[in-house]
């Protein structure tokens, strides 16, 4: 039986309040004091398990009355959101985001457990070596175009 650190805490009640509201109004302070750890727990948090790679996006205003504002990202059609995906793809991309996109489409019913657990072990800086990331920005490109002309069949 595997036990939650607290960012696996933190992520869980911040997903909540996103459930709840649509959009999560936070102030760092005020979730640190819940979770009894330092402002900077919560940033990390935010800056590594909320990013647009996996479908979210945050604004932040810092100072007293600062605050943190998270929402999803909302696509009309799995179109948009594989061209938004494809068009935000650069020449690299690390193998975190490459996860990150590809757990954004299978929750989106894009791609199946199956196919994704195999783009992921198929595409690590082992397996691909030298130039693993630009391998992996091109076969991820390569990989939305297939899937958007799945879609549309």
């Amino acid at each position: 039986m595997s036990s939650k650190n607290t960012s696996d805490s933190i992520e869980e009640y911040i997903k909540t309040l996103l459930a709840q509201a649509g959009i999560a109004e936070l102030k760092r302070s005020e979730i640190a004091d819940v979770f009894q750890v330092v402002p900077s727990q919560i940033n990390y948090v935010i800056k590594t398990r909320f990013t647009e790679s996996r479908g979210y996006i945050v604004e932040s205003k810092r100072g007293g009355g600062g605050y943190i504002r998270i929402g999803r990202i909302e696509f009309s059609n799995h179109h948009e959101l594989l061209c938004d995906l494809l068009h935000s793809v650069g020449e690299q991309i690390s193998h975190q985001v490459f996860t990150d996109i590809i757990q954004l489409l299978f929750d989106e019913q894009i791609m199946t457990e199956r196919e994704g657990n195999l783009l992921l072990a198929t595409t690590t800086d082992r397996v691909l070596g030298t130039n693993a990331a630009q391998i992996r920005a091109r076969m991820l490109k390569k990989i939305l175009q297939q899937v958007d002309r799945k879609g549309k069949n």
